[in-house]
């Protein structure tokens, strides 16, 4: 038996672990594996064939005895697919090993099949937020690519984009980032340097430069993505409006609240040129123009600065074209009314904001769909202007972080809070901090708290009080670091 199958079994049988332990700072970013799931998952050819594939049931039992071995494993693929497209991610766990499985045993541990049926494990598991399975999963099929290919195929861009996703959630940045620059290479090499493939690794590369301290390098990745969508659709402007909105939002995640207004002013002004000064397009980028009026400044202890006459033109103005565009309809039209609400919310004009939010509760009671609607809004307090808290403890210098080791550890901060039928943050109590020599961390976050306006919880049409509102932030922290706190401690003390 090969080196390679010892360690693809050992992976197998690491990964039929559940790591319900193991958590992440923050959720997985869409843009990092769940936007690339199905590219993944339609790279995945099964040996079978399609053809086999449309006289196969996808459900019943586990092994169907009169199916061979390949209809068998259409039939499993099939499976996946649709418990993955269901958002069934446990049930799609079982049948990606399954499949690995079944896979080994048609083709051998070292084919391309066996690849793919890692890689597409790699992915239930990162859902599942089962990150050490994962990687060890997407490696295994890098490995496995570059004994069979080389080092440059193609066939790797899909588990490198995997592997540095998962180590990205895993806390390790720095190798995510590895990763990331290894894929887009990869991609110049075979499609060239201007190829829209590497589009979404650089969107994953500049999300994991946020997270080592590197903005100015996120920055250079959207120019580049931005380059090539101009690049693209050089004769189809209304083609680069999805670029421009995703390059606002980082805008605003980076704190660049000015670059911001001005790509979503360009999004404008391309819509009136190129469609209509109402057209239905035009309503999210007034929108999100509009809410950048609550920001002029991403500290918190600088306050809030609001432009109210700037702000509101722009959030009336979706509304006028939610209400009138032949296209658009009482989804569209409750949550511009939301939007105008929220604004007044943010100016403290809480007569205007209730009648706006009153409006939308009695428009959204005739049936189950608005309904849900209505409860999704208005169930619990909503936060409005939330900023970014810090990853890493003791604010590391983007060098110390882009070489992290082992030694990097998660923490906790958690508190309670209550929220006014104004919006308005009170009673604000530390529940734990762990470790607990990591008060910054806990001030940082009640700073961030106070800050913060929320869209009140509804009840009957009315605003009321929401208690026992609870928040837990995740961060990364040094060994060394607390190492070094706990002495400072036991030090003062002892004085």
């Amino acid at each position: 038996m090969s080196m390679i199958f010892n360690k693809i079994l050992r992976t197998f049988a690491f990964a039929v672990l559940v790591f319900s332990s193991i958590g992440s700072a923050q959720e997985a970013p869409e843009e990092a594996v769940a936007a690339d799931d199905g590219g993944l998952m339609d790279q995945v050819v099964p040996v079978a064939g399609e053809d086999a594939a449309e006289n196969v049931q996808l459900a019943g039992p586990p092994l169907q005895s009169n199916l061979s071995p390949k209809e068998e494993l259409v039939r499993r693929f099939e499976n996946y697919k649709r418990l993955m497209n269901d958002g069934i991610y446990d049930e799609a766990d079982t049948v990606a090993k399954s499949i690995v499985t079944l896979t080994i045993e048609i083709t051998g541990p070292r084919s391309s099949e066996t690849a793919k049926a890692l890689t597409n494990l790699g992915i239930v598991q990162h859902r599942n937020k089962q990150f050490d399975a994962a990687q060890q999963n997407f490696a295994s099929a890098i490995e496995i690519i570059e004994e069979i290919e080389d080092r440059l195929n193609g066939r790797l861009i899909n588990p490198l984009k995997g592997l540095g996703a998962a180590q990205l959630e895993a806390g390790r940045p720095d190798l995510a980032k590895q990763t990331f620059n290894r894929a887009i290479h990869i991609t110049h090499v075979n499609d060239g340097p201007h190829n829209m493939g590497q589009v979404d690794i650089l969107e994953s590369l500049a999300e994991t430069n946020v997270r080592l301290g590197s903005v100015e390098e996120a920055r250079a990745m959207h120019d580049m993505i931005y380059m090539l969508h101009q690049r693209r659709y050089e004769d189809d402007q209304l083609a680069l409006i999805p670029s421009l909105m995703r390059r606002a939002e980082w805008q605003h995640r980076a704190g660049y609240i000015m670059d911001e207004q001005a790509t979503y002013r360009r999004a404008i002004r391309i819509i009136e040129d190129n469609a209509d000064k109402k057209d239905i397009q035009l309503i999210d980028p007034l929108t999100k123009l509009g809410e950048s009026y609550f920001y002029t400044d991403m500290h918190a202890d600088q306050g809030l600065h609001h432009n109210p006459v700037t702000g509101e033109i722009y959030f009336k103005r979706a509304l006028r074209i939610a209400q009138s565009h032949a296209e658009s309809n009482w989804m569209i039209a409750a949550t511009s009314r939301m939007s105008l609400g929220d604004y007044y919310m943010m100016q403290t004009m809480h007569t205007r904001a209730n009648k706006l939010y009153r409006e939308v509760w009695e428009e959204l009671a005739s049936d189950e769909d608005k309904l849900t609607l209505r409860n999704e809004i208005f169930g619990q307090a909503m936060p409005l202007n939330s900023r970014p808290l810090p990853e890493f403890a003791g604010d590391p210098s983007p060098n110390e972080i882009a070489t992290m080791s082992d030694e990097y550890e998660q923490g906790s901060v958690t508190v309670s809070f209550t929220v006014t039928n104004r919006g308005r943050v009170i009673r604000l109590e530390p529940v734990e901090v762990y470790p607990a020599e990591f008060t910054d961390m806990e001030k940082t976050v009640h700073r961030e708290l106070r800050s913060r306006r929320y869209r009140p919880r509804y009840e009957e049409a009315d605003p009321v009080i929401a208690e026992d509102q609870v928040l837990t932030h995740m961060f990364y922290y040094k060994q060394s670091d607390l190492d070094e706190r706990r002495e400072a401690a036991f030090e003062s003390d002892s004085t």
